[in-house]
């Protein structure tokens, strides 16, 4: 263990969050996501028992967002037709405020977020149960 990083970011996600560079994405996806089937390469990593929120606010404790991009966060649009609420994306926001202040994020349709999460560095798989609650991090320059 390390001091300072918190005990959910395991190290096999810091190592790929490390690996990454400028640009590439990583998805973390709900407990309805196919993550197994859409991580390239096998860069799948497992946070079972864990919520979407609880990774989004750890992970972005260290991850900087893309600012070359007008929204380096994407999210899954609600189907047409498919009565959901969303209130989980008002929580993506307050943390995304907290750490990364006036990024923008923006939605895709669901085929359209499948085919983008085809493509991402790697997938990280939650137990999260709300709808609609994947979300897609594209990554920025530290410039400390």
């Amino acid at each position: 263990m390390l001091k300072g990083i918190p005990s959910i970011l395991t190290p096999e996600l810091l190592k790929i969050m490390m690996e990454m560079g400028h640009g590439d994405t990583l998805v973390i996806g709900d407990g309805n996501f196919p993550a197994a089937s859409m991580s390239k390469d096998g860069k799948l990593v497992r946070l079972d028992g864990h919520t979407v929120p609880e990774i989004l606010d750890a992970i972005l404790q260290f991850f900087p967002l893309d600012t070359y991009v007008d929204a380096p966060v994407t999210l899954m649009s609600v189907v047409p037709g498919d009565d959901v609420e969303t209130p989980i994306w008002d929580e993506y926001a307050k943390i995304i405020e907290k750490h990364e202040p006036g990024k923008k994020i923006g939605h895709i349709g669901r085929f359209e977020f499948y085919d983008e999460t085809r493509k991402a560095y790697a997938v990280v798989s939650s137990s999260e149960s709300a709808l609609y609650a994947n979300v897609m991090l594209r990554k920025g320059v530290v410039k400390e």
